[in-house]
């Protein structure tokens, strides 16, 4: 049964439509932080006065209830990828000029020349590169549909803020399935949503309606209100009714999805220590803001005395973190996220080039994302090109003596330490026989491609979203021919444009729509 919209509800005290913005970890923006002066100066009263009643979002297209039967599921299928150059991420398999890959019911089978598979239906790829599908690693996919929501002087705090409330359960449904088709057309077959402004039951459960419609590999982490006070815990009882509810015996997800937690990190010791001890009780994996700038950092040393950090405690940014803090990561085999693009606008601290060579030369394993996609495209692409030129020891500094980022750090980035971040490298992040079929065909004879040199290079630097032909993710394909086949993306699109509309008019102020009729494509 899908969503119905609820009448706004007033602000709730340390809510965010007062004239307090909130970063991500949950602590009060300076007011000197982009876009802050410009929220408060141009939405004006309409954007901190309590919610006007706007426009219903568009209705969902119908999301399934736990136990059901999503509405569009393509088979897993018997495949022979044939004649494709490879690029493996598997140094057992190495990259390949030529090589045949067998896919059946989800696995990827064997790898190799010349294969022969009885029965198997034949994916002529010999004008494509293959390689893993991305793995993304720290994505707030719940306000995906406000990408567009930012403007010169209203930046991403600042819309964030004055629109954290205006959403309802199914524009969250809207949002999370157009940031999962969008993310498997792109080749991100593995994505780690961020959820950090579950503002109740029920906005949770219209984030996985999404994810059990979408197809695509991912963790749901919960977590807390935005603008939720420091010292209020995050609601362990819900995360119970979920597990029980989303993941048990009747979960709809087919293994795809796994549940996790975000937490807003020690900056309210007393809340985090409670909340740490809940989730140690339920094992579940852990993200953590760890900052990008110096006034917001969480120190991976402090968290190695305290015996949190390990591989299922993944801290994203990272930008003040000092040698301790490496090594500490080192140790305990801590993760981090890099959000390029993220790091570049938001990071106060001297964004990320320094802290990527430093954590690469130590063997820290770094992944990589996206934040938002009103920070970043949604281009693991566009991200890996970036790492990659950014990636240089810079002369007369103290990053001289490091070995610069190469091809191939770039693309383990956006696939196996990906999924060593968020634990799946068993699973997936690269084509090895016994992982899932997560695979990503790319069109070789494209303009912007062709002719092709080294594979890893003409990956990184040449490569787009919009070379992709084919998409496997669990042994299904979701695009072929360059089409989504898993989903009408057009009704994706104006169902997410629909929800907009209603969260514009909802928040009002400088985000009021021009005509109170929701767009149409």
């Amino acid at each position: 049964m899908p969503h119905t919209a609820n009448p706004p509800s007033t602000p709730e005290s340390g809510d965010d439509h007062t004239d307090t913005i909130f970063d991500d970890c949950g602590r009060p923006v300076p007011a000197h932080s982009v876009g802050r002066r410009a929220l408060l100066a141009a939405a004006g009263a309409a954007a901190i006065a309590p919610l006007a009643f706007g426009a219903p979002a568009a209705a969902s297209p119908g999301p399934h209830t736990p136990g059901g039967k999503p509405g569009r599921r393509p088979q897993r299928g018997h495949y022979l990828i044939k004649g494709a150059a490879l690029v493996s991420v598997d140094p057992a398999i190495g990259n390949q000029a030529k090589a045949d890959i067998e896919v059946r019911d989800g696995r990827i089978v064997q790898v190799g020349a010349n294969l022969k598979a009885r029965g198997a239906h034949v994916i002529d790829a010999s004008k494509m590169i293959a390689m893993p599908g991305f793995v993304e690693t720290h994505y707030h996919m719940w306000s995906a549909l406000g990408r567009n929501f930012v403007s010169t002087g209203f930046e991403y705090f600042a819309a964030k803020s004055a629109t954290v409330a205006a959403y309802q359960p199914d524009d969250f449904y809207h949002s999370v399935l157009l940031g999962l088709v969008e993310c498997a057309s792109a080749g991100i077959t593995t994505v780690n949503n961020w959820s950090h402004n579950v503002r109740g039951p029920e906005y949770a459960d219209a984030e996985l309606h999404a994810h059990a419609d979408g197809l695509v590999r991912a963790r749901y982490s919960y977590g807390h209100r935005d603008g939720q006070p420091a010292t209020q815990p995050i609601d362990f009882a819900d995360i119970d009714r979920v597990a029980a509810t989303w993941f048990g015996k009747k979960s709809p997800f087919d293994g795809l999805v796994h549940l996790g937690v975000n937490l807003r990190g020690p900056g309210q010791m007393p809340t985090f220590l409670a909340e740490m001890a809940e989730v140690t009780k339920r094992k579940l994996p852990i993200s953590v803001h760890s900052g990008q700038g110096p006034t917001t950092a969480v120190r991976a040393a402090d968290l190695e005395k305290m015996g949190f950090l390990g591989p299922d405690f993944l801290l994203c940014h990272a930008l003040p973190f000092d040698e301790a803090d490496r090594q500490a990561m080192v140790r305990t085999n801590a993760p981090v996220s890099f959000s390029v693009h993220s790091e570049l606008r938001l990071g106060t601290a001297g964004g990320f080039h320094g802290q990527l060579l430093r954590m690469l030369a130590a063997g820290v394993t770094v992944s990589l994302s996206f934040d938002a996609s009103s920070l970043a495209p949604i281009n693991m692409f566009e991200s890996m090109n970036v790492a990659w030129n950014l990636g240089i020891p810079w002369v007369g500094t103290d990053t001289a003596a490091l070995p610069p980022v190469v091809f191939r750090q770039a693309i383990e980035m956006a696939t196996i330490n990906g999924a060593k971040a968020l634990g799946l490298d068993a699973v997936t992040g690269s084509i090895t026989p016994g992982k899932r079929a997560d695979i990503v065909l790319i069109r070789a004879d494209d303009l912007n491609i062709a002719p092709i040199g080294d594979l890893e290079s003409t990956v990184v630097r040449s490569a787009t979203p919009a070379n992709i032909d084919t998409v496997l993710i669990d042994g299904r394909i979701v695009k072929r021919n360059r089409e989504m086949v898993s989903h009408d993306a057009g009704t994706v699109v104006r169902n997410a444009a629909a929800a907009a509309h209603a969260v514009r008019t909802r928040a009002g102020g400088i985000l009021t729509p021009a005509s109170p009729t929701p767009p149409r494509f």
